[in-house]
């Protein structure tokens, strides 16, 4: 499918039109919620036109699909097979844990902690000046698992944080020191907070996702595909809550929007959750793997 095709199917559900028109959907978050969903238990892999027809159907063109699927085996995110002509692919070891961490992200847990026991976890860490990639990749880690910048070399978040689930697989254990801890006078929890999140961005985001998705909450608006709707959905949703530290309620607004994105999201997947997994077992070319790559 070239990429003209790919969106004249995308064109077929007016959702997707919409919501592919205004956010940028990277090609292998697409990939990950598609694999996260449909190939995530068992050993199963997809074959490569199967995965392509999919992102097609969501305006990802054949030549970015095919260049993603290649960067996700190097990164040990995807293996691949070959069976004959064809190529099938599915999630390595590696790529399950990220897919499982991103699951979980959409659908355990509420968006907010509602009851918080006051704790606060503190990370500190130092390391050479020439040390950028480390550095870049401790401030994600540390991102995704809900902390915030206080100053520099200085994250808190207000939670019990399991640090070493949050530096596994990494060599930088030796450069952070972590503690549980609460603010004192004169350091304000609630402008702590303010200072170590971007809350009006965050809330932009939530705000955003309910304006795309509202028209099609109940949709009678025209044909629904629901297979790419969900995986453009589930895709949009994981980047509107990954960096979202799920912060206590009472450091938040109250006028806070992601409640009411979350509560809208779950309504819309689970409209759309039974047809999209009837209709993926019917359309994927899968096979069952061996081991990983």
């Amino acid at each position: 499918m070239n990429e003209t095709a790919a969106a004249d199917v995308a064109a077929t559900d007016p959702a997707v039109t919409r919501v592919t028109a205004t956010v940028v959907l990277r090609p292998q978050s697409v990939l990950l919620t598609f694999f996260g969903d449909y190939a995530l238990d068992g050993a199963v892999l997809v074959a490569a036109g199967s995965v392509i027809d999919v992102l097609g159907r969501v305006g990802i063109g054949e030549h970015a699909a095919r260049a993603t699927l290649s960067r996700m085996v190097r990164r040990d995110l995807l293996q691949r097979e070959v069976r004959g002509r064809r190529a099938y692919f599915g999630p390595t070891e590696h790529g399950r844990r990220v897919m499982l961490d991103g699951r979980r992200r959409v659908q355990e847990g509420d968006i907010v902690t509602h009851q918080w026991d006051g704790t606060w976890t503190v990370v500190g860490f130092s390391m050479p000046e020439s040390w950028q990639r480390e550095r870049h990749d401790l401030r994600s880690r540390l991102q995704w698992a809900g902390f915030g910048m206080v100053q520099a070399g200085l994250w808190v978040a207000p939670r019990r944080v399991d640090l070493a689930g949050v530096l596994e697989d990494s060599q930088l254990q030796e450069y952070v020191r972590a503690f549980e801890a609460a603010p004192i006078g004169p350091t304000e929890p609630t402008r702590l907070v303010a200072e170590a999140y971007d809350l009006p961005l965050l809330a932009a985001r939530y705000t955003e996702f309910i304006e795309r998705w509202m028209p099609y909450d109940g949709d009678g608006s025209g044909p629904v595909d629901a297979v790419s709707r969900r995986v453009v959905l589930t895709t949009d949703w994981l980047q509107a809550v990954r960096d979202d530290p799920r912060l206590p309620l009472e450091f938040l607004p109250a006028d806070w929007p992601a409640v009411q994105a979350e509560m809208l999201f779950r309504r819309i997947n689970g409209r759309l959750r039974r047809t999209a997994e009837r209709e993926m077992r019917q359309r994927l070319d899968v096979i069952q793997g061996g081991a990983d790559a």
